[in-house]
C-alpha cells in the first residue's frame, strides 16, 4: 500500500498494469510490466535502471524490481511473484557520495584517506599535485613515505591521537615530495568511524603553506631590519644632544656635531618616507603631478640626491646624456626619486671606489635609463624577486650602508605609474648588475612651461600671520620657532578645537594642520574653517599624514 497507494481490497480484481504502472524516469514512457515478461519468457526478470512506479494518486517513486515465475509440481508456470522496493533514499545517498567524491577530487587541497595501521587508502588530484605521486604509486604505501626522517616521532604521536578519535585542526608541519623536496603544510585530520562509533581510519586534508610561511619569514626579517635601521640614527642623535650640551661655547665641536645629527636625521626621514610612499602606492593613494619635463633635469636631481653615498664610498659615477633633449610627461620629483633609489642600490652593493655608469638614450617611443655597476651582482634565484615587497638579500655590504630593502619595490611601482617598466640584469655573483628604466616619450616635443619652484631659500624673510595646529608639542614648538626665525608672526594651538578658535580670532594667512589630532581631526578643522566667511580663504597645509587605509 505504501508504494502503490492501492489498498488490498481495491487492488484485487483490477488489471495488473492498472495497479502497477511502471515508467521510465527519463522518457516518462510506460515500461512493460515484468510479470508479463515472466509469463512470456518463463524466467526471472529484473527491471532496467531509471525505472519508477506511478502510484494511485499520481506520485512517482523510483524503484528496483524483480519478477520470478511460480511453478507447480510439474514445473509449469502458474503465477508470478513481483518484488520491488523504494530506492529514493539509496539513490539520494549515492548522489551525495558522488557529489562528495567530486568535491574531494576537484579540491585544491590534498585529501588523503588512511587506515588505522597508517597506510594510504585514497588519494585525490590535490594530493598528486602537492606530493607528486600518482594514486597507483602511493595507495597502499605507509604514510611514512611522506614524512621526513626527523618527523617520525611526530607521526607516531599523531597516529595515537587518531586511534583515540581526536580531531586535529590546522596542524603545521613538513612533508616530503616525490622529488625529495620538503614542503610546509597545514594538516586537518578527521577520524573516520563506522556505524557503531569505532574508529576505522582517518581523512587528512593538507594545504601547501610554503609561500605564506616564506612571506611571513620575509616580513619578520623586514620588521627586524626596520627596528635595527630606525635605531641606528637615534644613537648619534641622542649622543649629539649630549655633546652639544657638554661642549658649551666650543663652536667647532657644536658645528661638527650638528652636521652629524643632520646626516642622521636625513637618513631617518628617508626611511620613514620610503615606508609612507610604499603604503600610499600600495593603496593607490599616491598621486603624480605630471608636467612636460626634460628627462635630463630629473637625472641631474637624482645624481645630486645620491651624491652623499657615491662620494662617501668614493665611487666613480659616469653620467652620459643624449645630445638632444628627451621630453617626458612625468612627475619630476618621483622620477628622480626612483632613479635615486637605483643609484643608491648600485652604490650600496659595490665595493668602495667602484665604477657606476648612468646612461640615458632614446629607443623609438621610449626613453631608456640604464644604471650599471661592477658590484657584487645578483644570483639567478634572487634576480626575478628583487622588486618584490619585503625582499631582503642578506649581505654584509647592504647592511653596512643600511636600508630596508623596499627601494626597488618603490622604483618599480613609480615607473609603472608613469606607464613605463623596469628590468634587472646580472650575470651572477661578482659580475655586477644593471637596471633599465623605460618611460614613454612625450607625444610632442613642445615643452610646456613648468610651475616655479616653491623651495624657500635659507635667509629669505617673510612677514605672514601663521597658525600651527599640532597635538605633538615638540613638533609644534620646533615648527613655530623655524617660522618665527623666517620673520613670520606665529601662533600655536594643540588640538583641532583650539585651532579653530584661534583661526577665528587672529585670521591668519596660513594654517599648518597636523593629522590625527584629538577633539577635531584635520579634516573637520579644515572643513569648519572653510565654512567661516572670515577664514574661508586661508591657505591650509597638512604637516603629516598617516599611512593607513582609512585616511
Amino acid at each position: 500500500i505504501g508504494l502503490t497507494g492501492w489498498p488490498l481490497d481495491q487492488a484485487v480484481g483490477h488489471p495488473l498494469d492498472e495497479v502497477l504502472q511502471i515508467i521510465n524516469e527519463q522518457t516518462q514512457q510506460p515500461v512493460e510490466n515484468p510479470v508479463t515478461r515472466v509469463f512470456r519468457e518463463n524466467r526471472v526478470v529484473e527491471l532496467a535502471n531509471h525505472t519508477a512506479l506511478v502510484g494511485k494518486q499520481g506520485d512517482v517513486v523510483p524503484i528496483e524490481d524483480t519478477a520470478a515465475p511460480i511453478r507447480d509440481q510439474d514445473g509449469e508456470v502458474v503465477g508470478a511473484v513481483l518484488v520491488f522496493r523504494d530506492v529514493t533514499e539509496a539513490r539520494r545517498a549515492m548522489e551525495t557520495r558522488r557529489y562528495l567524491a567530486a568535491i574531494v577530487e576537484s579540491s585544491d587541497d590534498a585529501i588523503i584517506g588512511q587506515t588505522l595501521d597508517g597506510r594510504i587508502a585514497s588519494w585525490n588530484k590535490g594530493a598528486e599535485r602537492l606530493y607528486g605521486f600518482s594514486p597507483d604509486e602511493i595507495i597502499g604505501k605507509p604514510l611514512s613515505v611522506l614524512v621526513p626522517p626527523d618527523h617520525v616521532d611526530e607521526l607516531a604521536g599523531m597516529m595515537q591521537r587518531i586511534n583515540r578519535g581526536e580531531f586535529i585542526e590546522h596542524y603545521e608541519t613538513e612533508r616530503v615530495r616525490k622529488d625529495g623536496k620538503r614542503v610546509e603544510v597545514s594538516l586537518t585530520i578527521s577520524p573516520l568511524k563506522d556505524a557503531d562509533g569505532n574508529v576505522v581510519g582517518a581523512s587528512k586534508s593538507a594545504r601547501d603553506i610554503s609561500a605564506r610561511k616564506a612571506e611571513d619569514r620575509r616580513k619578520n626579517e623586514f620588521l627586524a631590519l626596520l627596528a635595527h635601521e630606525l635605531r641606528n640614527p637615534l644613537a648619534p642623535l641622542r649622543n649629539g644632544l649630549q655633546i652639544m650640551q657638554l661642549a658649551g661655547s666650543n663652536p667647532e665641536v657644536v658645528e661638527e656635531t650638528r652636521k652629524i645629527m643632520e646626516r642622521q636625521l636625513h637618513h631617518l626621514v628617508r626611511l620613514v618616507d620610503d615606508l609612507l610612499d610604499l603604503s600610499r602606492i600600495s593603496q593607490g593613494k599616491l598621486q603624480l603631478r605630471k608636467e612636460r619635463i626634460d628627462l635630463a633635469e630629473a637625472v641631474k636631481n637624482a645624481v645630486e640626491m645620491s651624491s652623499h653615498i657615491t662620494e662617501d664610498q668614493s665611487h666613480q659615477l659616469t653620467v652620459t646624456l643624449p645630445d638632444e633633449a628627451i621630453y617626458v610627461d612625468a612627475d619630476k620629483t618621483r622620477v628622480a626619486q626612483a632613479l635615486c633609489n637605483v643609484l643608491n642600490n648600485a652604490a650600496k652593493y659595490s665595493e668602495r671606489g667602484s665604477k657606476i655608469w648612468l646612461t640615458v638614450h632614446r629607443e623609438d617611443a621610449e626613453a631608456v635609463i640604464s644604471v650599471k655597476d661592477t658590484g657584487i651582482g645578483i644570483d639567478p634565484e634572487t634576480l626575478p624577486k628583487v622588486f618584490e615587497m619585503f625582499m631582503q638579500v642578506d649581505r654584509s655590504l647592504e647592511k653596512s650602508h643600511g636600508g630596508l630593502g623596499v627601494g626597488l619595490t618603490i622604483v618599480k611601482r613609480l615607473i609603472e605609474m608613469h606607464g613605463g617598466s623596469v628590468e634587472a640584469y646580472s650575470e651572477g655573483p661578482g659580475h655586477g648588475s644593471e637596471f633599465i628604466l623605460r618611460l614613454p616619450v612625450a607625444p610632442s616635443l613642445e615643452r610646456t612651461s613648468s610651475a616655479a619652484g616653491h623651495n624657500i631659500p635659507l635667509g629669505q624673510r617673510f612677514d605672514r600671520r601663521i597658525l600651527v595646529v599640532d597635538d605633538n608639542k615638540d613638533a609644534a614648538t620646533s615648527l613655530t620657532a623655524m617660522l618665527k626665525l623666517m620673520g613670520n608672526e606665529v601662533w600655536t594651538a594643540y588640538d583641532g578645537e583650539a585651532g579653530l578658535e584661534a583661526a577665528n580670532n587672529i585670521h591668519p594667512d596660513m594654517i599648518f594642520l597636523d593629522t590625527g589630532m584629538p577633539k577635531l581631526n584635520d579634516f573637520t578643522t579644515a572643513h569648519r574653517t572653510r565654512q567661516q566667511p572670515c577664514t574661508q580663504s586661508i591657505v591650509l597645509a597638512g604637516t603629516t599624514r598617516w599611512g593607513k587605509a582609512q585616511n
